[in-house]
């Protein structure tokens, strides 16, 4: 991490929110209609042909499985939509950065306050979900106040790869490049919707090296109320990759931004 981010990028940060204020109603609806959508979708219609999944060798719900998936799902795509999509208006079409850098913050500063609002914008979307997921019952209390920390743990994360693409991305259609080579096979194959156990071997290893299936692991057990497999190498895999992936995050976005 560099060192010249300061205190002074929550000042970035805080332009973010006082933005997000102005139209923060349109913003929430998703996350609080989204679990609504999924309940029907899955509860009363997948969810009724499947049944119940083995999962850690006990019959579960299918809704209950699947709804910790779509909370990590969430996770993902609010700080990483955020800080690919969103941080590359700001700093190309906009021109934010620039006038941003022409007062005492630095560039670093810049890049750790969008990197901030993205693990802010995946906490809002993991909190209100599992609010509303509570209300149908999916939840288990009061493992389910682990679910906001992972939010933020996973978010950073998220939200520091979304940095390390926006520094790599000439143009903004180029992001669907990575939104198809890697957000999307995430999507589908990081236990979101079925147990990665069911997989052969080598997609199996090669599901349990992504991301986000170390958040839907830890988002399950949070909701299960049970630990999940493997829980503290889950921990540490975010621990430690979330400063790797944000280190590069700066060095790259830095590059891009002084010329």
């Amino acid at each position: 991490m560099s060192r010249n981010i300061s205190r002074r990028a929550w000042r970035v940060w805080q332009r973010n929110v006082d933005v997000y204020r102005v139209t923060w109603i349109v913003n929430f609806l998703p996350p609080l209609l989204e679990p609504v959508l999924y309940v029907l979708a899955f509860g009363l219609g997948m969810g009724s042909l499947i049944g119940v999944v083995t999962y850690q060798g006990a019959p579960v719900a299918y809704l209950r499985f699947m709804v910790p998936g779509v909370i990590a799902v969430a996770i993902m795509f609010w700080s990483y939509f955020e800080t690919t999509y969103g941080s590359f208006v700001r700093m190309y079409y906009q021109r934010t950065f620039d006038a941003i850098v022409a007062t005492p913050l630095t560039v670093e500063d810049v890049i750790a306050g969008e990197w901030l609002w993205g693990g802010t914008k995946s906490l809002m979307a993991g909190g209100l979900m599992t609010g509303v997921m509570a209300l149908f019952g999916q939840v288990d209390w009061p493992w389910g106040l682990a679910v906001p920390l992972l939010a933020v743990l996973g978010g950073l994360f998220f939200s520091a790869l979304g940095l390390v693409t926006t520094a790599v991305t000439p143009k903004i259609d180029t992001f669907n490049v990575p939104m198809f080579l890697l957000i999307f096979p995430m999507f589908l194959f990081s236990g979101t919707f079925f147990p990665i156990d069911i997989l052969p071997r080598w997609a199996m290893l090669l599901a349990e090296a992504l991301p986000l299936t170390h958040v839907s692991y830890l988002v399950r057990g949070a909701c299960l109320g049970q630990a999940p497999p493997h829980w503290a190498l889950s921990i540490v895999y975010l621990l430690v990759g979330t400063p790797l992936v944000t280190a590069l995050a700066v060095r790259l976005m830095r590059r891009r931004l002084v010329k």
